[in-house]
């Protein structure tokens, strides 16, 4: 069995970790994986930037949208989202360390976004927010570490407006049999434990009564963003090898486990 992780679990990991994944991953704080193509080669942060570009454009969010980050972490999407497409966002996260920094970060942003964007503390299964406040909610790499995912995609749905649209991207398992080394260096590592594979989490989206729009399986992409990771983190190995070497590994055997079916990665447009 796979242990089971607590939200407090979470917040301290990430408020202890949040500096180190600045070091190598991207120094604004913005940690979700990537989408591959021909214009972005094998440039991971031209990937994560891919990502967000397809995300915004599948869910259709412009300049009347009201987005909710759910999951936001730093900020720096949530940012991005206002600057480029002059929607109103509010951005929540478990940790007060990355929430210190997103509220830091707002403040050299232009009145236009400081007036636009919001971040405030808290948990994914019990949002701040009224019925119906969004157009939009966004996740991006989050509610596999939520304790209670079935309450997450709840409150997904209870905070949109009637229409509205979710839009996330989300670790998968595949099958229900991984092997030592997977759960070792990929599950327990990233306080991962789900029960969903690419079609059980439609069901699950569907069961709190999202529809559907669209479903893909992008695990190819996972294998290469944690191939992109394995290379920088060796790159700074000799500079603090206590540091780099285990994360270097670890990523080596995420790669695996992706190849081996044991880890996989799905993106879903959804309808209230």
């Amino acid at each position: 069995m796979l242990k089971k992780y607590t939200e407090q679990d979470t917040e301290t990991f990430y408020d202890a970790e949040d500096p180190l994944y600045r070091s190598f991953w991207d120094e604004h704080g913005s940690l979700h994986w990537g989408m591959f193509d021909v214009s972005t080669g094998v440039d991971f942060l031209k990937a994560s930037l891919n990502l967000s570009i397809m995300m915004a454009e599948i869910a259709a969010i412009d300049q009347d949208s009201k987005v909710l980050d759910f999951g936001c972490g730093n900020g720096a999407t949530a940012q991005w989202l206002c600057e480029q497409l002059k929607c109103q966002v509010f951005g929540v996260d478990l940790s007060g360390v990355r929430i210190g920094n997103a509220k830091e970060g707002l403040k050299g942003q232009p009145a236009e976004v400081r007036d636009k964007v919001s971040f405030e503390k808290g948990s994914v299964t019990s949002l701040p927010f009224p019925d119906a406040s969004f157009t939009h909610v966004w996740s991006q790499a989050t509610i596999y570490h939520v304790h209670d995912k079935e309450t997450a995609l709840a409150e997904a749905y209870r905070v949109l407006k009637s229409g509205g649209t979710f839009v996330l991207d989300d670790l998968l398992k595949p099958t229900p049999n991984i092997s030592d080394n997977s759960r070792t260096h990929v599950y327990d590592r990233l306080l991962f434990d789900t029960d969903f594979s690419f079609t059980s989490y439609q069901t699950a989206l569907e069961n709190v009564g999202f529809q559907v729009l669209d479903a893909k399986d992008i695990s190819q992409h996972l294998k290469t963003s944690y191939q992109c990771l394995t290379l920088v983190t060796r790159a700074k190995f000799y500079q603090d090898p206590e540091t780099y070497g285990p994360l270097s590994s670890a990523y080596e055997h995420t790669v695996q486990a992706v190849r081996d079916g044991e880890l996989g990665w799905g993106l879903y447009l959804c309808r209230k």
